[in-house]
């Protein structure tokens, strides 16, 4: 009952803003008035002009009485609805406004007696009026509401957008954060295998290791980065690595420089690249290498992270969560213009492909 309510409120409380004597409608009342006032002259005796500013007088207090009763009262009866009240208050006017129209224009004396030509005159400025008035304030009720269905629509479509935007931007912040633990236990537990195995370069690591947290973690949060901040922070992840397996891990980094600039999810190469350590270099025995390739095609960007590690048939339990929640947050921030693939490379290794459009960064 409340749904059914709140819509003819809201129509109520629109049209109650707009001035009685707006002026589009009086413009369009003036302009059919006259028209009308000009059909009823011919044949009249009366001059063209005077028979014109009767009807124009009948027509404004026609304007005045729709506008009126559009605003007042403020909730109409149930038993009366606005529309009928308004157009019962056009009928009840008609003869009065017609008959002050006569007494204007005759310097106060109508002589509307019975029979005389001013009452001829009168009755068909009065059945005219009757006969179209309704009709036209009908058709001007039905603008109006079809002209504030359309505003409350698009005003639903802008609220709607706004809330998917919204619920859009909450996800993202939501899996912006599960990416956080993932990638700095992972970190940590490299870290304490390096400390646990006694190696001399620990307290190194160790050091680099805060470093790279301090400059990466601040720019977790962030909704956007650049392609140039995304590969920083793969080198500074590939170097801490390498220090764990200096001779099991080699990397090669390569950059288009037209590609810098453009803006991507934070987190999104750092997860192909430690995906790559993880689950490819990490496990083999000989280790491998990582080439990292980033350039511009066809207005897309293109991210491509290869490895030689132990390949995908060799990893038992998938490849984790990191890039579930990458296609996730791919998907929030281009829609279904963002494509990840995995490829297994013979004889042994993965091939991690990224396409999205290209995406300026504004500063």
């Amino acid at each position: 009952m409340r749904a059914c309510i709140a819509p003819t409120l809201l129509y109520s409380d629109a049209m109650a803003s707009a001035s009685i004597f707006a002026w589009p409608r009086l413009r369009f009342t003036l302009v059919v008035s006259a028209a009308f006032g000009f059909l009823l002259s011919l044949g009249n005796q009366t001059a063209t002009l005077i028979v014109m500013l009767r009807a124009v007088i009948v027509g404004c207090a026609i304007l005045f009485v729709f506008g009126l009763f559009e605003r007042w009262p403020k909730q109409p009866p149930r038993w009366m609805p606005r529309t009928v009240l308004r157009l019962l208050g056009i009928v009840v006017v008609i003869p009065f406004a017609a008959a002050f129209a006569y007494t204007v224009t005759t310097g106060g004396h109508p002589d509307l007696v019975e029979g005389s030509k001013k009452m001829q005159g009168y009755i068909h400025l009065v059945v005219t009026s009757l006969m179209f008035a309704p009709w036209i304030a009908v058709g001007a009720i039905l603008k109006q509401r079809d002209l504030f269905a359309r505003e409350q629509a698009f005003a639903f479509d802008l609220e709607r957008s706004e809330f998917e935007r919204r619920v859009s931007d909450a996800r993202l912040r939501l899996l912006q954060a599960q990416v956080e633990p993932h990638f700095l236990f992972n970190t940590l537990a490299n870290v304490q295998a390096l400390v646990d195995s006694g190696s001399p370069q620990a307290s190194k690591v160790l050091t680099s290791l805060i470093a790279y947290l301090r400059a990466a973690v601040p720019r977790m949060h962030s909704q956007t980065t650049t392609l140039e901040t995304e590969v920083d922070l793969a080198r500074s992840y590939l170097e801490l690595m390498q220090m764990r397996m200096p001779d099991r891990l080699q990397y090669v980094i390569h950059l288009d420089p037209a590609a810098a600039r453009l803006s991507c999810p934070p987190m999104t190469l750092l997860t192909l690249v430690e995906n790559a350590v993880r689950h490819g270099i990490d496990p083999s025995e000989v280790g491998g290498r990582i080439d990292v390739d980033i350039w511009i095609r066809d207005a897309r960007c293109v991210m491509r992270v290869k490895d030689t590690g132990v390949g995908l048939n060799s990893v038992s339990k998938g490849l984790g969560t990191g890039l579930d929640t990458l296609r996730e947050r791919l998907k929030l921030a281009f829609g279904g213009a963002a494509q990840l693939s995995l490829v297994e490379i013979a004889p042994h290794g993965v091939c991690a492909e990224i396409s999205f459009p290209v995406r300026e960064t504004h500063s």
